[in-house]
């Protein structure tokens, strides 16, 4: 056997297409359009073969991953599971309500590595931008909304669930009236403005009869989930202090995270509640006590309504304590470290942005301290966030992060503010369960 026959052999296995073919089509003068052609075509069909048997996928629902044969040695890290979306018709429909900043960067992009959920219709005072956006992602103009006439999503089939990404004190009103047109409601961080309007949205959920979660997406994030893994399980002992870092430097004075009425709050509720979650979800316990000051710069214009800096500090029944930072007026760091009584500590930086986390952990071994960046896949947070929110829908569960949760957090943020103000510690409601306020664990990929 010839050279080229021997590597059109490897190439295609055992194939219809023979040197004899090859030399016909040469002989024509076609083999760069025909011959090339078809090896690839012939390449790939072998490739395909070669991937063994896989569960037959009816009509594109059935969601079970295609198996594919592993390329590299069993030694090597596995690859991720081949994506296996659900049949679009059958996928949660959301109407998005807010199409600022976060809805444009983050969430409408996100929804294109959904496997269970699409956005089929879009609430905005802009009409032209509304209009714009929904050319962008194939959605119907028919299903583009106002805020005057939002309530007509009631008459609306093809709306299953909204996400309301809007300013913290628009959430209330726009989770109950969601929830008196009979949809499903996933809504940004922070819930509302303070613990009644959060409670008044959980009532006006359960009162419906529809399912309302709070978009922590840092508690679907894979290496955050390992990192509450070892925390649990104690794999560096137990844990006993959790620092936590969150800052940024605001800009326009006239944004509306930095009216009162809008936002409920400056550092605290907006970025600070990163810290004051993550602790709780790492832990799964709830704080006894809270001490805490605030700080804002004198004269600067930015502060007249919120503040700016924010200490706190929270103890758990099991001794842990978390010391917390969070400002509106520094450089942006976002970090957080879990530290073990048992030759180790852990934590990520950057931990609470919306792409690129990095995991890091010390171990003491002998003499030495290692440091390592052990990774555990980066996913998208929305989407992993969103597509929760759809698989409890559509299997009728309680959402991990509900209402109960943005509660709790509330609950504590005015605890932490009346300790400011006050001077001192602030006693909390004693709560022994673990994860109380939380649902259904996410779907392991």
């Amino acid at each position: 056997m010839k050279r080229s026959d021997r590597l059109l052999q490897s190439l295609l296995g055992d194939t219809a297409f023979n040197r004899r073919k090859f030399l016909g089509n040469a002989c024509k003068g076609i083999v760069g359009a025909t011959v090339i052609g078809e090896m690839a075509a012939l390449t790939l069909q072998a490739q395909e073969a070669s991937t063994g048997p896989t569960k037959a996928v009816n009509g594109g629902s059935d969601t079970t991953p295609i198996q594919l044969k592993p390329r590299d040695a069993a030694t090597e890290r596995k690859e991720e599971p081949v994506p296996s979306p659900l049949d679009p018709n059958k996928r949660v429909r959301y109407a998005i309500v807010g199409l600022g900043a976060l809805s444009l960067n983050q969430i409408m992009p996100a929804f294109g590595e959904c496997k269970y959920s699409k956005p089929v219709a879009l609430v905005s005072g802009m009409p032209d931008k509304a209009r714009k956006v929904a050319s962008q992602y194939g959605i119907a103009e028919k299903n583009i909304y106002n805020y005057q006439n939002y309530d007509q999503i009631k008459n609306n089939p093809e709306i299953d669930a909204v996400y309301i990404v809007l300013p913290n004190g628009m959430h209330e009103e726009y989770t109950v009236r969601a929830a008196q047109a009979g949809k499903h409601v996933l809504c940004e961080k922070p819930m509302a403005n303070n613990s009644k309007e959060a409670q008044r949205m959980i009532d006006a959920c359960k009162k419906a009869g529809k399912k309302l979660m709070i978009a922590y997406r840092i508690q679907y994030e894979p290496n955050n989930r390992k990192a509450m893994e070892w925390v649990r399980n104690k794999q560096y002992g137990t844990v006993k202090l959790i620092d936590a870092v969150n800052t940024q430097n605001a800009g326009d004075p006239s944004q509306w995270r930095l009216k009162k009425a809008l936002a409920g709050g400056g550092s605290l509720p907006d970025i600070g509640l990163y810290c004051l979650n993550t602790s709780r979800f790492l832990l799964g316990e709830e704080p006894e006590s809270v001490i805490s000051t605030i700080y804002s710069t004198p004269g600067d214009e930015r502060f007249r309504e919120v503040e700016e800096t924010v200490l706190f500090q929270m103890r758990f029944p099991s001794g842990a304590l978390v010391n917390a930072s969070t400002s509106y007026g520094v450089h942006e760091s976002r970090r957080y470290r879990c530290h073990g009584d048992k030759g180790g500590w852990f934590g990520l930086d950057p931990a609470f942005a919306y792409e690129g986390l990095k995991m890091e952990l010390s171990q003491a071994l002998d003499k030495s301290e290692w440091r390592q960046n052990p990774s555990f896949g980066q996913k998208n947070q929305f989407t992993q966030e969103i597509d929760h929110m759809s698989l409890c829908v559509l299997g009728n569960k309680d959402p991990y992060t509900p209402g109960e949760e943005g509660l709790q957090d509330h609950r504590i943020m005015e605890a932490i503010y009346q300790s400011a103000q006050e001077g001192k510690p602030i006693k909390l409601e004693k709560i022994a369960k673990l994860d109380a306020f939380r649902g259904t664990p996410p779907k392991p990929d």
